[in-house]
C-alpha cells in the first residue's frame, strides 16, 4: 500500500479515527452520512491510502463510523483526552501506561485492544513522555534541564534541538556528568572501606579524601551534625599535631645549634675556635662563615661570636685554657 510521506507513520485505522474529529451532528445524520462517508474516503486516497476502491479498507471505515455514532463521539476525542491528562508519573513506564490506556479506553472502545494497534498507541505515549520531559527540563534553572534529558536518554539530536544547545553545549554536560559519576564511584569506594565504624569516623575519612560535604551527607547518610563534629575533632586533632610538629622543630632546632657557651667542655671549646678561625681564613663573609661552622658542627652559640665579637675568641679560648 503506498503512503505519502507525510501520513507513512500513521496506520489506516488511526487516520480514519482522527478524521472523524471534525465531523458535526449534521455530517453524521442519515441523509448526509453517505456523503461523509464518501468525503472521507475521498480524502485518505488523496493521502496515499487506496479506501474507496479497496472493499476492505471501505469496511474498516463504514465500521468505525458505526462504532462512533453507537458511542455519541469520536474515539480520538476520549484518547486525546486520556493522553492530555498523563503526567510524567504516568508515563515513566510507557508500556505500563499503554496497558492502562488501552484497558480504560477499551471498555467503550473495544477495537482499540486490537494487537495490531498497540504499536501506535505506545509511540503516542513514549511522544507524550518525551513532550512532558522537555516542557520540566525548559522550566529547570541552569544546565539541570539539559541533564534531566541526558539521564531519562533522550536522544542528542532532540535534547540539542528542544532546548536550542549547540552539541558542544551537550558534550559538556555530558563530560561533567561522567566526572561526577566517576566522583560518586570514588566515594562509594571510600565508604566501603569504613563500613561498620562510627558516623564520626566516616565522616573524618571522607574529609581526608577531599570529599564534599553534599556528597558526605548523601552518600554516608549522615545528618550535619555529623559533619560538624567531625569538623571539630578534626580541628582538635589538627591543633595538637601542630603543636607536637612545633615542639619537634624547636627540638631539633636546638640539637642543631648545639649546647650554650657555657656547656661547652674546654677542650670541645678549644677544637671549635681552632676550626673557626681556619674557616675565618677561608672567607670572611658571615653567611659562608655560618654555613661552614654548621657544616663543622660548631655550636651556633660559638658561631654568634665569632661573626659579632671575632675578639671574644681570644678570651674564650684563654679561659678554656686555664
Amino acid at each position: 500500500m503506498a503512503t505519502s510521506k507525510a501520513t507513512e507513520k500513521k496506520p489506516l485505522w488511526l487516520l480514519i479515527e482522527e478524521s472523524f474529529l471534525e465531523l458535526d451532528a449534521q455530517a453524521l445524520s442519515g441523509e448526509n452520512l453517505e456523503a461523509s462517508i464518501q468525503r472521507i474516503s475521498g480524502e485518505l486516497d488523496n493521502s496515499g491510502y487506496n479506501v474507496s476502491r479497496h472493499g476492505g479498507n471501505m469496511l474498516q471505515l463504514r465500521w468505525a463510523m458505526n462504532d462512533m455514532r453507537e458511542v455519541g463521539r469520536p474515539l480520538m476525542k476520549d484518547f486525546n483526552a486520556a493522553i492530555a491528562a498523563l503526567t510524567l508519573e504516568d508515563v515513566a513506564d510507557p508500556y505500563f501506561a499503554t496497558n492502562n490506556l488501552i484497558r480504560d479506553i477499551g471498555k467503550t472502545w473495544p477495537g482499540l485492544k486490537r494487537s495490531e494497534r498497540r504499536t501506535e498507541v505506545i509511540g503516542i505515549v513514549e511522544k507524550t513522555k518525551l513532550d512532558l520531559l522537555i516542557a520540566k527540563a525548559k522550566g529547570l534553572p541552569d544546565d539541570e534541564g539539559i541533564r534531566l534529558l541526558i539521564e531519562e536518554q533522550v536522544a542528542p539530536e532532540a535534547i540539542t534541538r528542544s532546548m536550542d544547545i549547540t552539541g558542544e553545549k551537550l558534550a559538556q554536560v555530558n563530560t561533567d556528568m561522567e566526572k561526577e559519576r566517576a566522583e560518586r564511584a570514588r566515594v562509594a569506594t571510600l565508604i566501603e572501606a569504613v563500613a561498620g565504624t562510627s558516623n564520626e569516623e566516616k565522616v573524618k575519612h571522607l574529609f581526608v579524601n577531599n570529599v564534599s560535604e553534599e556528597l558526605i551527607i548523601e552518600m554516608a547518610e549522615v545528618d550535619q551534625s555529623a559533619i560538624d563534629s567531625a569538623k571539630q575533632a578534626m580541628e582538635a586533632e589538627l591543633k595538637e599535631k601542630q603543636r607536637l610538629a612545633e615542639e619537634a622543630a624547636a627540638q631539633k632546632k636546638a640539637e642543631a645549634a648545639g649546647p650554650a657557651l657555657g656547656d661547652i667542655p674546654p677542650a670541645e671549646m678549644l677544637e671549635h675556635i681552632e676550626a673557626i678561625r681556619e674557616i675565618m681564613e677561608f672567607s670572611d663573609q658571615e653567611k659562608e662563615i655560618r654555613t661552614m661552622c654548621e657544616q663543622s658542627s660548631i655550636p651556633t652559640a660559638l658561631v654568634d661570636i665569632a661573626v659579632s665579637e671575632p675578639g671574644r675568641l681570644d678570651e674564650l679560648e684563654k679561659e678554656a685554657e686555664g
